[in-house]
């Protein structure tokens, strides 16, 4: 038997855009339906750090005590390697943010799905997206969704929105057009490791190689060696081009984590050229990777998918075209420099030079959208009656930080 759901918002994916989202409005009165295909709390790709734009939302939001009581580490300085020269920067307080903070995926996005749960979102997990059905006027109405088992539920809403990442199926379902298409991408290797000092963000920086090293939870760092795709393409890959790419990048990180790499895993994300969609149609809108996706050498996707929850949260809860377009132009506004920057250094045709002025153009932007995210007004909020743990929830519980 079918399932027949009636909501105001639908939300295809329960990662940091989407859950962020989700919470947003049902913090905001409206009823929302957040689904994921995956489980609860599970990992995910991700370099893990949150630049200032990033961490101001979660304050603003009051999400930011339970990524600290989660044990992540505040960063309070950036330190930038071009060769043997190295450019420090402290991390001074701004818009209420001290400190920065790279929290793994299994906090943060656990975390925003917990807090749009509280807030009144119905969350269902093992959830997946089958179909999108178009009313007479060509509007978005229904969506089937497949539960774990198969169970089909279908669900009418007002809006539907595209949270399920890079090869989103709503955005594949509705065409939604590229606006904007890149040309380079790196491939990133990286692995989780204990034993380096929390000394803050380091980004490293040699002909051809890149690295990164980012304190997070359980005083462990997320490690990263990045390279042209066309390099791995040509069969540098796995541990063996972690520690290769690591020892011309940043030798230091690599000397210290040689007695233990055979000991975990890599992950490898073999990298794919930015773009920007199409933010908005017709009973739609995309926000997170679905909508906007830059290479992640620069390590602005998740601040990127905070902000943009945001506004389209304002855009959804003013419901007009005028709103949504607004939407779509401040995307594009705080987004298109950052997005050619980003696509500049990561075609690794720079020199040491050169890539100082590409960091100082993402400074610029970065700043600006800071300075966007402050002005706003707070989102409105309601309290509704607090509901019982999730199934979900109650099930994984004592794993929650």
């Amino acid at each position: 038997m079918t399932e027949r759901v009636s909501c105001d918002v639908l939300v295809v994916g329960a990662r940091c855009a989407g859950a962020a989202t989700a919470m947003l409005l049902a913090r905001a009165g409206l009823r929302v339906l957040l689904i994921d295909r995956g489980d609860y709390g599970s990992d995910t790709i991700s370099t893990h750090a949150l630049m200032r734009a990033g961490v101001l939302q979660l304050h603003r939001w009051s999400i930011l005590p339970r990524i600290e009581r989660a044990g992540t580490p505040p960063v309070r300085k950036t330190a930038f390697h071009y060769g043997d020269d190295v450019v420090e920067i402290e991390i001074g307080e701004s818009h209420g943010v001290r400190a920065l903070y790279a929290p793994r995926r299994t906090v943060l996005d656990r975390v925003l799905v917990d807090a749009a749960a509280e807030a009144g979102a119905d969350v269902r997990f093992r959830h997946s997206l089958a179909r999108l059905d178009r009313g007479p006027s060509g509007r978005v109405s229904t969506a089937l969704v497949r539960g774990g088992t198969g169970e089909p539920v279908e669900i009418e809403a007002e809006l539907v929105v595209g949270a399920d990442g890079i090869g989103s199926s709503v955005a594949r379902l509705v065409e939604a057009p590229v606006l904007r298409q890149c040309r380079s991408a790196s491939t990133l290797i990286y692995g989780h490791w204990p034993g380096l000092p929390d000394r803050g963000y380091h980004w490293y920086y040699a002909l051809g190689a890149s690295a990164g090293a980012i304190p997070t939870n359980a005083g462990m760092h997320c490690v990263f060696a990045a390279m042209p795709s066309a390099r791995f393409r040509a069969g540098l890959r796995g541990v063996d081009a972690y520690r290769r790419v690591l020892a011309e990048a940043a030798p230091d990180i690599a000397a210290a984590l040689d007695p233990i790499l055979s000991e975990g895993p890599v992950w490898t994300f073999a990298g794919r050229p930015g773009f920007m969609r199409q933010a908005w149609g017709l009973g739609w809108a995309l926000v997170g990777d679905a909508g906007y996706f830059k290479d992640p050498l620069t390590a602005h996707g998740m601040s990127d998918a905070l902000r943009d929850a945001e506004l389209l949260a304002r855009a959804a809860l003013e419901g007009t075209d005028r709103a949504f377009a607004q939407y779509a132009a401040a995307r594009e506004e705080l987004s298109l420099p950052f997005l050619a920057t980003t696509d500049a250094i990561a075609s690794f045709d720079w020199d040491l030079d050169t890539v100082r002025q590409y960091h100082h153009a993402a400074s610029v932007a970065m700043k600006a959208e800071v300075e966007h995210l402050a002005a706003l007004e707070e989102m409105p909020r309601h309290y509704p009656i607090p509901a019982p743990a999730a199934a979900w929830r109650v099930a994984t519980e004592e794993a929650i930080p």
